[in-house]
């Protein structure tokens, strides 16, 4: 169950109809393991990616929830940095089973895919994560986060509300509201007054796509939240102001809620 100490990927970015930036990050894997592996979910397995600190652990866990653009650079990269913060971070891919979005370039389709995950398969593929990092030896579950962005901003919410396994979650501007689907039927806002975990949100003021009255109708659900939740947003920052390879990069914005996010895990046990 041991994945190597060090790999390689040859994987990029996913250019989503948008070039990679020289802004974006990149973090080395000195002093690390990291790499792809397959994860068992079921009869069946998912791509994933690990990175962690060189060691024997076990590592405190933070899973990584990723963005509609799927298991890309970006992703493996925001791995490392938390390795390098000391925890086994695994990003299992949470939309392959209904697409590989990677093969587009148009959003429609990408939507399409990532919209199609049911939540009970997507909280199904998190749990299967933390039982890798058990069986493995590298994970101590005792210490356990989640984290994501956009959709996996989403996930974080979803997840915190159906899963004991977790001390903290943190979302980075993950969708508050929406019409219920069949593999959607609820929402965050929906289920804020029964999170199993302490969340903190992050948003941007600018975000298009989560109205600031839907961000403030999250705020006044969570005061029945069972945990403590906090939510903050960025002055200036749109959607996806963590993500170092798109034009939406606020430099600030994404310093202050990694900040925030570490202060926030080690706050709550993780």
């Amino acid at each position: 169950m041991t994945p190597p100490a060090s790999a390689t990927s040859a994987a990029s970015h996913h250019l989503a109809a948008t070039p990679v930036l020289t802004q974006a990050i990149r973090t080395d894997s000195i002093g690390l393991g990291c790499g792809e592996f397959e994860l068992p979910v079921g009869d069946a397995t998912i791509p994933a990616y690990f990175a962690r600190p060189v060691g024997s652990g076990p590592f405190p866990v933070v899973l990584v929830a990723m963005e509609i653009f799927g298991l890309h650079e970006y992703i493996r990269d925001t791995c490392r940095r938390l390795a390098k913060a000391g925890y086994l971070a695994l990003a299992p891919d949470l939309l392959i089973r209904q697409g590989d979005v990677t093969q587009f370039t148009e959003i429609a389709p990408i939507r399409d895919i990532a919209y199609a995950v049911p939540d009970s398969q997507m909280c199904g593929d998190l749990d299967a994560a933390l039982d890798w990092a058990h069986a493995s030896g590298l994970g101590d579950l005792e210490r356990v986060g989640v984290t994501g962005f956009c959709w996996g901003g989403r996930a974080v919410w979803m997840y915190a509300a159906q899963s004991n396994r977790i001390r903290a979650g943190v979302a980075w501007y993950g969708k508050l509201a929406g019409e219920a689907t069949d593999a959607m039927p609820q929402s965050p806002v929906e289920v804020a007054g029964t999170l199993k975990a302490p969340v903190l949100g992050l948003y941007g003021e600018r975000d298009a796509g989560i109205p600031l009255d839907t961000v403030e109708a999250m705020r006044a659900e969570l005061q029945a939240a069972p945990h403590p939740c906090e939510l903050v947003v960025y002055p200036g920052a749109e959607h996806g102001f963590h993500a170092d390879y798109r034009p939406s990069y606020h430099q600030e914005a994404a310093r202050q809620g990694w900040k925030a996010m570490l202060q926030w895990f080690r706050s709550h046990g993780v």
